[in-house]
C-alpha cells in the first residue's frame, strides 16, 4: 500500500532527471546563431550550433594599415560531460569553419611593401584574404543549467584550435602591380602579415546561450 504512493511521487522527479531536448540561441566570439542540445543523462549530453557575424577591425603590418572585414561563419558540435551531474560541464568537439578576413589598404604616401619602398601610385589598392583551417577542434568548460525543464542560461569559455591563419591571396592595383620585382615584394609582405597574425592559431571561445529545455 505504501510502495504505490511512493513510486508515484518518485516518478516526476525521475522524469526530471532524464534531461531532454533543448533549443535556443548562442552568441559570443564565435558569432550568433541557433543552438540545439540534448541532455542524455545526468552526466552526458551533446550540442550543435551554427554561428554567424560580420565585424570590421583595422590590422597593421609594418607601416601598412589594412581595413579588415571579419566574416564569421562556422558550424560545429560538442560532447558535454557533466562530472557532478549538475550544470557544470566539460566540452570537447570541433567546428567546420568558413571564417575569413578581407583586407583592404589604400596608401596615401610612400609605403614599404615587403621591406621595399614604393609610392602610393605604384602600389594602388592592396586587397587580400586571410583564412584559418577549415576544421578546428574545440575545448571548453562552462555551465548548462540543471536537469529540469524550462528556460536555461548557459556559458562556455575555452579555445578553438584553428591553426595559423594563412594569407591566401594578396594583390595590388598600382602601376607596378604586374612587375616581377613588385610581385616579390608582395610575397614578402604576405609572409610578414602571416607572422603578425601567428598568435591567432588559438582562437578564444566565449559563448553565452539562452534556450528552453523540453
Amino acid at each position: 500500500m505504501i510502495a504505490l504512493p511512493l513510486g508515484l511521487a518518485a516518478s516526476p522527479a525521475m522524469a526530471q532527471d532524464e534531461g531532454g531536448l533543448s533549443l535556443g540561441v548562442t552568441g559570443g566570439t564565435l558569432g550568433i546563431g541557433p543552438e540545439l542540445g540534448y541532455r542524455a543523462s545526468r552526466n552526458f549530453g551533446a550540442r550543435a550550433s551554427a554561428t554567424f557575424l560580420g565585424i570590421s577591425h583595422d590590422v597593421e603590418s609594418d607601416d601598412v594599415n589594412y581595413n579588415g572585414d571579419l566574416d564569421l561563419q562556422s558550424f560545429g558540435a560538442v560532447i558535454d560531460l557533466y562530472p557532478f551531474g549538475g550544470g557544470f560541464r566539460l566540452s570537447a568537439g570541433a567546428r567546420i569553419s568558413d571564417n575569413k578576413v578581407k583586407l583592404t589598404a589604400t596608401p596615401t604616401g610612400d609605403v614599404e611593401i615587403g621591406d621595399d619602398s614604393y609610392t602610393s601610385a605604384e602600389v594602388g589598392t592592396l586587397t587580400g584574404r586571410v583564412e584559418p583551417k577549415d576544421f578546428a577542434p574545440t575545448l571548453t568548460i562552462g555551465w548548462g543549467g540543471g536537469l529540469t525543464r524550462g528556460v536555461k542560461f548557459g556559458a562556455d569559455i575555452g579555445v578553438m584550435f584553428q591553426g595559423t591563419p594563412k594569407v591566401t591571396e594578396l594583390n595590388a592595383s598600382g602601376s607596378l602591380a604586374n612587375t616581377p620585382e613588385f610581385k616579390e615584394s608582395l610575397a614578402r609582405e604576405r609572409a610578414e602579415i602571416e607572422d603578425d597574425i601567428d598568435g591567432f592559431k588559438f582562437y578564444p571561445v566565449l559563448q553565452f546561450s539562452l534556450g528552453y529545455r523540453f
